[in-house]
């Protein structure tokens, strides 16, 4: 019940695109500081959210 609560309600998850193999892979590939347990908007200024591009494929 938990799981599909997450899944279903969460603002953390996002319905994928079946018809764009790549859109699937961006989504595949996004990561969230926001949310439950996570940063606010108004402290998630730009210099938290940018990704640092030696992290890329480590996540």
């Amino acid at each position: 019940a938990a799981i599909k609560e997450f899944f279903g309600t969460s603002q953390l998850s996002q319905f994928m695109d079946q018809n764009n193999p790549l859109s699937g892979l961006t989504l595949k590939r996004r990561l969230s500081a926001l949310g439950p347990g996570g940063l606010s908007r108004e402290r998630a200024g730009l210099e938290v959210r940018d990704v640092h591009p030696s992290h890329y494929g480590r996540m």
